[in-house]
């Protein structure tokens, strides 16, 4: 396993991601089976596939405006060209030729990406890091009409987890099966 490694629930055709919500967005788009009118078009969203970096982000659905979690299942192709074409958020000089072409990159770049340390089910940073993609402009546009193949409100599920999580039980068992990722050929 290396440190950069991207894991996930996937299938042949599809990869999940999570993303949380207030309760208008995500009812909406349960019943919509994408984003609609309260989803923000113009402003860069982030989606995660790893469940416990999600659930650190959004307090396990306590925090307001994202205390309802959404799994989405993707079009791999879709993701895979999130991965292939993001930016990194912060400067790596092994990755750009000078700071000015990184800053260039990421002012003109519609994909974003930042490997955060991964997160255990108490929100403790783990050895290794996670894998976050911001996206706006087309990219959301695809994302949104195209590449969503199924989109699930787990937000009863996340709630029962931190409750048995709080009253001290182990929950290791009822977490998503996270596998190391593969990409498609010729990505």
């Amino acid at each position: 396993m290396k440190q950069n490694d991207i894991r996930a629930v996937y299938s042949k055709e599809t990869i999940r991601i999570y993303q949380a919500y207030s309760y208008d967005i995500a009812s909406e788009a349960v019943k919509l089976g994408t984003f609609g009118s309260k989803f923000k078009m113009d402003r860069m969203t982030w989606i995660k596939p790893s469940f416990l970096w999600m659930m650190y982000r959004c307090g396990w659905g306590t925090k307001e405006n994202q205390e309802c979690i959404l799994a989405i299942d993707l079009k791999r192709e879709g993701f895979d060209h999130m991965v292939k074409n993001a930016v990194l958020s912060t400067y790596q000089e092994d990755s750009y030729s000078s700071r000015e072409e990184w800053k260039y990159q990421i002012q003109n770049s519609e994909i974003r990406c930042q490997w955060d340390p991964e997160r255990d089910i108490f929100g403790n940073p783990l050895k290794y890091r996670t894998i976050q993609i911001g996206i706006r402009g087309e990219t959301l546009k695809k994302y949104v009409n195209e590449w969503i193949v199924s989109l699930t409100d787990i937000t009863e599920y996340v709630d029962a987890l931190r409750k048995k999580k709080e009253m001290g039980q182990d929950i290791t068992e009822l977490l998503p099966d996270e596998k190391i990722y593969k990409f498609l050929m010729g990505m």
